[in-house]
């Protein structure tokens, strides 16, 4: 996407910059068939590009909609609160791979209507002074951390599978 415009408010370079990692993804899953987006790192690891979509898919829920929203729904992926089953069951099969980029997809479209609301003075609302990011603030550098995070995976894992590497 290049350089963030120089006239945004916090907001809204917060969101520019959730749109650019957002394209990262999109950009490291181009064009790879059901079998590669599957593939795992490094035994035992069972990362994998479908993993991290999959994860990044709940991730986003959690932080917009379960957290932000206050929206009472199961996070995707996270079957009965097994953590490990947004990666291990992350096959090699068309119709996994369809369903995560479109839950994805759909996370991030309900996540930016969450976004749409907020009013860059919302960004210092508390919902709640027990929780360990609570504010709006929080919550979008955690989501931001997440993808910066799992960006430097995306690279590694797309390089591993065929060379490619860069932006």
């Amino acid at each position: 996407m290049g350089d963030a415009p120089s006239a945004l408010n916090e907001l809204q370079a917060l969101r520019w910059w959730l749109g650019d990692l957002r394209a990262t993804v999109v950009r490291k899953a181009e064009g790879l068939s059901a079998e590669q987006l599957a593939a795992r790192s490094v035994p035992p690891s069972d990362l994998s590009i479908l993993g991290l979509v999959r994860h990044l898919a709940q991730m986003e829920h959690y932080w917009f909609i379960t957290t932000l929203s206050r929206e009472d729904e199961p996070r995707p992926y996270v079957p009965d609160g097994d953590w490990d089953a947004q990666f291990r069951d992350a096959a090699a099969d068309d119709a996994l791979v369809a369903d995560a980029f479109e839950t994805w997809h759909a996370v991030c479209a309900r996540a930016d209507a969450v976004m749409d609301s907020l009013e860059p003075s919302d960004l210092d609302f508390v919902w709640d002074p027990d929780d360990k990011l609570g504010s709006v603030r929080g919550a979008l550098l955690q989501v931001l951390y997440e993808y910066a995070r799992h960006a430097g995976h995306l690279d590694l894992l797309r390089e591993a599978i065929d060379g490619q590497t860069g932006e």
